[in-house]
């Protein structure tokens, strides 16, 4: 399909009455007044008015400034087969195919050409054109799709490096925050729109699973009131600093057009999927492993509970992470690494960011008490999954991988330009083990090794197979601040 996605929410409506106010004008006789005449006038005191404050209007001309060149305008056709007809068998013509036409919003990610759109734009497309707000166009390739959040990430090959939006923290947007939806609604390219975020962590139903892959739907949206219509899919959810904090997907309509809410994937997942689907060509999504109700006054009460938040654990899957780690049947999930756990879309937003291999921490109540608890996320079928990009084989690829527990990817292109980067591989998840215990956190871009430069993870295995003691690795990290760490090769 490659239409906007619409779902139809009931929305209460009601009118107001204006109120007309009249003033009554008392009528004065019309007797002269009388003022004595050894009375001096007086001067004439009046109530001073207070000056009107008005509060200055939010300015969204920086942020819109900086995204409108990086939104572009995606066009598809898609070939089908037209119905068949008798006549046109009878003659030996065959059935005629037939071509449709869609379109949405694309937001350019990297300078050297990856963008992310919504996968139900691209879904099925023969062709895919990108076109830019300098009226550039592209012909675009799929890297990869993600039905789960409804992502794909495309590349269009550019002679110079086009204007990209920078991530910003979307689990740092607050209700009530301007934003603003930047599109090409109905075919008019680069639009903007102004609202603010009417609610996080929302789940509605519009994605669904695919029971043949076992993938099933990661829906924890940001809800705002900014005007998205037709078109709008794909498009950027940006902060007044015009960072993208989100990817703009459906909206609440009867009619299908704009009527009150759009709904938008948090940048928070978008970053993580992206960098799967161009790094990885998959999506390498981690799990808990619990079933969780929220916390309401009734269970609250049940549990002897001071305060009605966070949300229970009803079921905790075998083998899994939370299993190993102990975590049980109605201990209370306040937070996961700092982020407040409300409903199960919050849980997934903040699952979503992490690789099989990372390690979590939980905060729970258990018995009245709270504890911290560190787990070890793994993938659907139970493994840390934690591996190298390249290897000779795979018996190889196992034995140096077990040795260090984690796994490596090229840093994305805006990291490299943004660090000065000429070489440097990236840890991109991390599990106990040696990498772990000299202090290495998941980020971190080893540039040398013993003295050597690193462009390729295959330099990290063959130091790692090769090294007699230890390795002495260099770095830094995205944040810019430099690293060096000492690691003990297992024997």
């Amino acid at each position: 399909m490659n239409r906007p996605t619409f779902i139809t929410i009931g929305l209460l409506s009601g009118s107001i009455g204006a109120t007309v106010m009249f003033f009554a004008l008392q009528s004065f006789a019309n007797h002269p007044q009388m003022i004595p005449a050894d009375v001096k006038s007086q001067p004439h005191f009046t109530a001073s008015t207070p000056a009107l404050i008005v509060p200055e209007a939010p300015s969204f001309t920086r942020a819109a400034a900086v995204s409108v060149d990086a939104v572009v305008h995606v066009k598809t056709k898609t070939k089908s087969a037209a119905t068949g007809s008798p006549w046109y068998d009878l003659f030996g013509y065959g059935s005629a195919s037939q071509i449709s036409q869609g379109s949405g919003s694309g937001v350019v990610i990297d300078p050297s050409g990856y963008i992310v759109t919504n996968n139900h734009v691209v879904q099925s497309a023969d062709l895919i054109e990108v076109s830019m707000n300098d009226n550039r166009t592209y012909v675009a390739t799929v890297v990869g799709t993600d039905p789960a959040t409804d992502l794909a990430v495309l590349k269009v090959e550019t002679e110079k490096n086009i204007p990209a939006l920078t991530f910003g923290e979307s689990a740092k947007i607050e209700i009530g925050e301007w934003v603003l939806a930047v599109g090409n609604p109905f075919d008019l390219t680069s639009t903007v729109t102004a609202g603010i975020v009417s609610a996080k962590a929302r789940s509605i139903n519009i994605l669904r699973g695919d029971p043949k892959t076992m993938e099933y739907p990661v829906e924890s949206f940001i809800q705002t009131d900014a005007a998205v219509n037709p078109g709008n899919s794909g498009g950027a959810l940006v902060n007044m600093a015009g960072e993208l904090v989100g990817i703009n997907t459906a909206i609440a309509s009867k009619t299908g057009s704009y009527s009150g809410y759009s709904f938008a994937v948090p940048s928070s997942i978008v970053q993580k999927v992206a960098h799967d689907l161009v790094t990885f060509g998959e999506v390498r999504r981690a799990y808990l492993g619990i079933q969780i109700e929220p916390v309401d006054e009734e269970l609250a009460s049940q549990l002897g509970l001071d305060d009605v938040a966070g949300c229970a654990i009803v079921g905790v899957v075998p083998n899994s992470g939370a299993s190993e780690a102990n975590l049980a049947f109605q201990d209370v999930i306040l937070a996961v690494d700092a982020m407040p756990i409300s409903n199960f879309p919050a849980l997934q937003e903040c699952i979503a960011q992490y690789h099989p291999g990372d390690f979590v921490t939980v905060s729970i109540i258990r018995n009245g008490q709270k504890e911290q608890i560190d787990v070890q996320l793994k993938n659907r079928d139970g493994f840390v999954n934690a591996r190298a990009d390249s290897g000779p084989s795979e018996a190889t690829t196992i034995n140096w991988v077990a040795a260090c527990n984690a796994g490596f990817s090229t840093p994305l292109a805006h990291i490299r330009k943004d660090l000065n980067l000429a070489q440097g591989i990236q840890v991109s998840s991390l599990g106990s083990g040696p990498m772990q215990d000299a202090g290495i956190r998941k980020g971190y871009i080893i540039t040398h090794i013993n003295g050597s430069v690193i462009h390729e993870s295959e330099q990290i295995r063959n130091a790692f197979e090769n090294g007699e003691r230890g390795l002495l690795l260099e770095g830094i990290y995205p944040n810019g601040k430099r690293a060096y760490y000492g690691v003990e090769i297992p024997k």
